[in-house]
């Protein structure tokens, strides 16, 4: 694969050799001097099953146009974004400074960097973007369903409070994900999931063994005392605005996104 045709600064990019698309980002409020958003399939240069704002390197799109989709979106967003390596696990990256191709594998990143983008990629897990724009720190989190069970969400909220942040003061969003009523999993494993989370457990549609990890989220959420959350209720199984895996396998990668721009 080759590298990025021109800077990382995310404001010019090799996209001006495609056609780009328009943009649908859904934008949420986490405060004054802070930009947050989910994207969507809309937009960017990719083709095929990426098509068209796929983010991620990892999915066997061609790298450069990933690339290009990731600077598009730091274009909207204000900022370039800094995705880290996700493994389903728990574990807080503080970023400082922009990284365009960081290695470093955490399912959760932490920033007091104004102008430091921070994305989340999803394609059915939970994307979770927060910020205290009071104290000025943003975190995003990865929650899949290994990641949940391993409280990757209540270790980003701990890392804000590190920072400064407050429980009351913190804004959350909670995007699009794989729904309850679509993500069937074996009857031991909701069973394991529902321990670990209560009220993560159900059926889908059609009636077999389902995990709802939004659910789980939002209720990590609140008993970590994070009161201002908004959840962008969309199922990406359903919903082909968005990329699923479970759907469809090849796909590409949509993501969540925040930075302190103010």
């Amino acid at each position: 694969m080759s590298g990025p045709t021109s800077g990382t600064t995310g404001g010019t990019t090799g996209a001006t050799r495609w056609n780009e698309r328009p943009l649908d980002v859904a934008e949420v409020d986490l405060g004054p001097g802070v930009r947050a958003g989910f994207s969507s399939r809309a937009g960017g240069v990719s083709t095929g099953p990426w098509a068209a704002l796929n983010l991620g390197y990892h999915v066997d799109d061609d790298w450069d146009r990933a690339y290009a989709n990731r600077s598009i979106l730091g274009r909207w967003l204000g900022a370039p974004i800094t995705m880290t390596s996700q493994v389903h696990g728990s574990t807080v990256a503080e970023v400082t400074r922009y990284q365009p191709n960081t290695r470093r594998k955490a399912d959760a990143m932490v920033s007091t960097a104004r102008e430091v983008g921070l994305g989340v990629m999803v394609a059915d897990c939970v994307p979770v973007l927060l910020a205290d724009a009071e104290a000025g720190v943003v975190a995003t989190a990865h929650a899949g369903r290994g990641g949940l069970v391993a409280g990757v969400v209540p270790n980003a909220v701990a890392a804000m409070l590190e920072r400064g942040a407050r429980p009351g003061a913190i804004r959350a969003a909670v995007g699009p994900s794989i729904c309850g009523r679509c993500y069937e999993v074996p009857p031991g494993m909701r069973d394991d999931v529902e321990a670990a989370v209560p009220g993560t457990g159900g059926t889908t549609s059609w009636g077999t063994p389902s995990v709802d990890i939004a659910r789980g989220v939002l209720a990590q959420l609140a008993e970590a005392g994070v009161e201002h959350v908004e959840h962008v209720d969309r199922c990406t199984y359903e919903d082909e605005r968005y990329f699923s895996y479970r759907r469809d396998g090849v796909t590409g990668r949509f993501a969540g996104v925040v930075a302190l721009v103010g």
